[in-house]
């Protein structure tokens, strides 16, 4: 399993050797037949227009507010795009390489460029005409008031 896949899977070498034992329940003649599709499927999804990194968040609250914070240095604040549809909190946006080189003249290569998303269901209602959001020193802060109106009501079960 190419190492990219093992990263966005979350697998170890530990899970890998649960794998190949599992692997080993089918006869050889289908892993066979079925590698050539497996190897064409890798090379797709690593061709195709699947390059959209992650973000990684923080969600913190306070008594009257829900924070969402996020490394995204290098971006514009023109470059990014945050909206709220139902429960749903989406941040987009891309971040521009200032060079292109050619991939052998790197030694490493571990910063994203491109286009990113991230989603995340908000836990509580908010008070949406009132989100705040600013970037200072490549953080991205989004402040969602809490609404007033979320408030918890308890019902009385009756016995027939």
């Amino acid at each position: 399993m190419p190492n990219i896949f093992k990263k966005l899977a979350g697998l170890t070498d530990v899970d890998d050797k649960k794998i190949n034992i599992a692997r080993d329940d089918y006869p050889q003649d289908e892993e066979k037949t079925l590698a050539p599709a497996k190897e064409n499927l890798e090379e797709e999804w690593l061709n195709g227009d699947y390059e959209e990194g992650q973000l990684s968040i923080d969600v913190y609250q306070t008594p009257d507010k829900l924070v969402v914070k996020s490394t995204i240095a290098g971006v514009k604040p023109s470059d990014i795009d945050i909206s709220i549809n139902n429960d749903m909190l989406t941040i987009r946006g891309k971040r521009e390489a200032s060079q292109e080189l050619d991939g052998a003249d790197y030694l490493y290569r571990e910063c994203y460029w491109g286009t990113f998303s991230r989603s995340i269901i908000l836990p509580i209602e908010v008070e949406v005409d009132q989100v705040e959001a600013a970037l200072e020193n490549g953080v991205l802060t989004i402040i969602l008031p809490k609404a007033k109106s979320a408030k918890q009501i308890s019902i009385k079960v009756k016995e027939k």
